[in-house]
């Protein structure tokens, strides 16, 4: 990261995520299953995007247009925090491992435009 970039999230998000994290860890404990808890309730998340996308565009004839852009947008955040609270299971510095995801990605695309 460059002196001109800025953090993908403010540290006072990361502090709130930490928190949310301390919260559940304290409800559900550290084991391997709830380890797994986490990575399914990501996919359920997942599976609400994909729901609300498809009430947004009216797929279903029977149900018609039941969603907004603003509820599948709505929906895509939930997956984000969910993913980020499920990285700390993972990592010790969950903010330091997206920011390298993010610049490994875009040296790819970089490299991809060259």
């Amino acid at each position: 990261m460059t002196n001109t970039d800025t953090p993908v999230l403010a540290p006072d998000a990361w502090a709130t995520l930490r928190r949310i994290t301390a919260w559940i860890d304290n409800a559900n404990g550290h084991s391997d299953h709830e380890t797994a808890m986490r990575l399914l309730k990501l996919a359920e998340e997942v599976g609400e995007v994909t729901q609300a996308y498809i009430g947004m565009i009216g797929q279903n004839p029977r149900k018609g247009i039941t969603h907004t852009q603003e509820d599948v947008a709505d929906e895509l955040c939930d997956v984000v925090v969910t993913a980020l609270v499920a990285l700390y299971r993972f990592a010790d510095d969950p903010a330091g491992v997206l920011e390298a995801k993010i610049q490994k990605i875009a040296k790819r695309m970089e490299a991809t435009d060259a």
